[in-house]
């Protein structure tokens, strides 16, 4: 398999873990789907990565879809539940952490690539508030779990845990660990982990 992304891209990261997790050998392409010359947009018509490319040379693109192909590959570590109340909890967990990183995007774009004197500070401000109510939902959540489903690491945590070191990479002024205690316990658990470690974006 060939895994084309970003080493910043959150939703590449989060693939990357499931990889790792899985035991699943891959290779890694590096491409800047923003480049006139980007490759992804000869496998995925939305011009996003990740793309996973199978041995086949067909294409899967969005993260969520990736995950859940690859975590059916092997019955190695179990990473999202079968059919049932449990699965649809972890989906929303991953939906929420999504959201998350959706809005850190946004603002990081609006930020970075939009000329200062056309930003819109009412928009900025919105993705803001989503990050703001969406950490404070999944914190109250989590609770004193060791995990997002209790003992066990799952997708879940891959998410969230992405989620909020895309956050530490992109919107460090935020300080969510000073208000999220039960987050910012389960990050440093999961930031110790080999997976997280070797997909550890470079610095901004």
């Amino acid at each position: 398999m060939r895994l084309i992304g970003s080493l910043s891209s959150p939703y590449v990261r989060k693939v990357r873990i499931v990889l790792a997790e899985k035991k699943l050998d891959y290779e890694l392409i590096l491409d800047n789907p923003w480049t006139p010359d980007t490759q992804v947009t000869a496998y995925n018509p939305l011009g996003k990565v990740p793309c996973l490319l199978l041995d086949d040379n067909e294409a899967l693109f969005d993260s969520r879809v990736i995950v859940e192909y690859l975590d059916a590959l092997s019955p190695v570590g179990r990473l999202i539940p079968p059919p049932g109340r449990e699965r649809v909890e972890v989906k929303r967990w991953e939906a929420a952490a999504d959201g998350i990183m959706d809005a850190a995007a946004a603002m990081f774009l609006e930020a970075h690539r939009r000329p200062q004197g056309l930003q819109w500070a009412d928009w900025l401000a919105r993705q803001e508030s989503k990050i703001q109510a969406a950490l404070s939902y999944l914190d109250t959540l989590l609770g004193e779990q060791a995990y997002c489903m209790g003992v066990n690491l799952c997708l879940a945590d891959i998410a969230v845990g992405t989620a909020l070191g895309y956050l530490d990479l992109r919107s460090p002024t935020l300080g969510w660990r000073d208000q999220h205690a039960n987050l910012a316990r389960l990050a440093e658990k999961l930031d110790a982990r080999p997976s997280f470690i070797s997909t550890r974006p470079p610095a901004a």
